[in-house]
């Protein structure tokens, strides 16, 4: 099969497509071949070599963590799942960046969602959603989300509004008509926040998800008035530090299966930036390195 490797830490000029031995699944994973894969800050991250300390490789690595395609092999013990059926997920944190891919986390995928938003949909999902449930039940609350326009930040937005959050998103004001039309009010981040939210929201802002890392916890515990009501899904140095929850990613096909519920009830539609071929694999991690992206970024195979 062809797939993306590099062969070192480094760059995006590490990255190369390459002819690779296909891979096959085992116990209770499924292989797909892929019509198009994420790009999310973790790839380029532990293909710099930044985070080896904490998510070591093996290398040569595929990087990929997310993908959709057509199940064409299943390990032993799979269940609910069939030859042929169209499904998103998730598989190790390298592996997607290829014509076939193991995912260990899937659900069938919503036909309302092209190929290219059911490969944003895996990772931006469950991280979304791994940082809601942390903040309990959303219903007739008013949220805060950090960072509202990227790619977690703008799933986190609808799911939340399709559980009946009010919610405002801090994004640049270039993003604002974005999130309006996902169902959150924006607004700018960064010094006056507390007084902007005064205004937005007279009754207060009860709880708060980080998805932006920008040194902001300290002051969206001191809007919401509790590091308990405060959780994170990217600021890992400040978390522990200020008592607020850490959302990680997890490989749950029960929260896929959620996202993809909702996206079959036309309430949420990942949001898609930029789409790259496979041979362009390079330019698509130098995008994402640059960051604020407004959704995200896919590889298309």
């Amino acid at each position: 099969m062809r797939a993306v490797r590099y062969h070192e830490y480094g760059g995006v000029e590490t990255l190369m497509v390459e002819q690779v031995s296909d891979p096959h699944p085992g116990a209770r994973e499924i292989r797909i071949r892929v019509a198009a894969a994420g790009v999310n800050p973790v790839d380029w991250k532990v293909r710099s070599g930044a985070v080896h300390e904490v998510l070591p490789v093996d290398l040569p690595a595929i990087p990929g963590r997310d993908a959709v395609g057509v199940v064409d092999e299943t390990g032993e013990s799979v269940q609910g799942v069939s030859i042929g059926d169209r499904v998103f997920g998730l598989g190790g944190v390298t592996g997607a960046t290829a014509e076939l891919a193991v995912l260990s986390a899937w659900a069938h995928a919503p036909t309302t969602w092209t190929d290219e938003e059911a490969a944003g949909a895996g990772l931006g999902s469950v991280t979304a959603m791994g940082g809601l449930k942390a903040l309990g039940p959303l219903r007739g609350r008013t949220l805060l989300i950090e960072g509202a326009a990227g790619g977690v930040g703008s799933a986190a937005v609808e799911i939340a509004v399709a559980q009946g959050a009010t919610v405002i998103g801090t994004a640049s004001e270039r993003n604002h008509a974005f999130l309006t039309s996902l169902g959150a009010v924006p607004t700018t981040y960064g010094t006056g926040l507390a007084e902007r939210l005064a205004a937005l929201a007279p009754d207060g802002v009860d709880i708060a998800l980080d998805t932006a890392a920008s040194g902001s916890l300290a002051d969206l515990i001191a809007i919401v008035g509790d590091p308990v009501r405060v959780s994170t899904i990217a600021d890992y140095a400040n978390a522990h530090r200020l008592g607020v929850h850490l959302a990680n990613a997890e490989n749950d096909s029960a929260l896929l299966a959620e996202a993809g519920e909702l996206g079959r009830q036309a309430r949420y539609t990942p949001r898609i930036e930029r789409t790259y071929p496979l041979e362009r694999i390079a330019e698509a991690h130098a995008y994402a390195e640059r960051g604020h992206t407004r959704g995200k970024i896919v590889v298309c195979m």
